[in-house]
């Protein structure tokens, strides 16, 4: 999958894909947005795909859980640089399950509410079987998109 960078931005993509197949890309700021206000703000912002998400992965983080620094701070100044952001929706882990010769993904999902610093949601998204990773991603952002709206 080309590494952690290249496997966040393909599953980005995927989810953006779809989204916007069912009309919602409009109403998100979406990854490319993200690094573009990045580019233009260096000095105040902060890398897209390098937020301090480490405390999202632990198993104790769920719904309602609040989370700390440096990711408050990261958060706060990502939504106040986009005009009417006011959730972040944030992947935190994609990982394979192997069920033959198949696999299915599962991503670790949070909805985070960056001026509480807490979590709205957070939950696993299983895509279907796949025979391959890009396309399980596929499935899994599929799945992203029917939380939103059904297919």
């Amino acid at each position: 999958m080309g590494g952690p960078r290249s496997a966040a931005r393909q599953l980005d993509s995927a989810i953006a894909l779809s989204l916007d197949g069912r009309g919602l890309a409009a109403l998100w700021v979406l990854p490319p947005a993200l690094q573009r206000t990045f580019e233009r703000n260096r000095s105040y912002a902060s890398d897209p795909y390098l937020l301090g998400i480490e405390q999202l992965r632990a198993s104790s983080f769920e719904t309602a859980s609040r989370y700390g620094e440096p990711l408050s701070s990261q958060l706060r100044t990502m939504i106040a640089l986009e005009e009417d952001a006011r959730f972040v929706l944030l992947p935190v882990e994609l990982r394979f399950e192997q069920d033959g010769g198949r696999m299915r993904g599962v991503l670790r999902l949070v909805f985070l509410d960056p001026r509480a610093a807490e979590a709205k949601w957070v939950g696993d998204v299983k895509g279907d079987l796949a025979a391959n990773p890009a396309r399980a991603m596929s499935s899994v952002a599929d799945r992203i998109a029917d939380l939103f709206v059904a297919p």
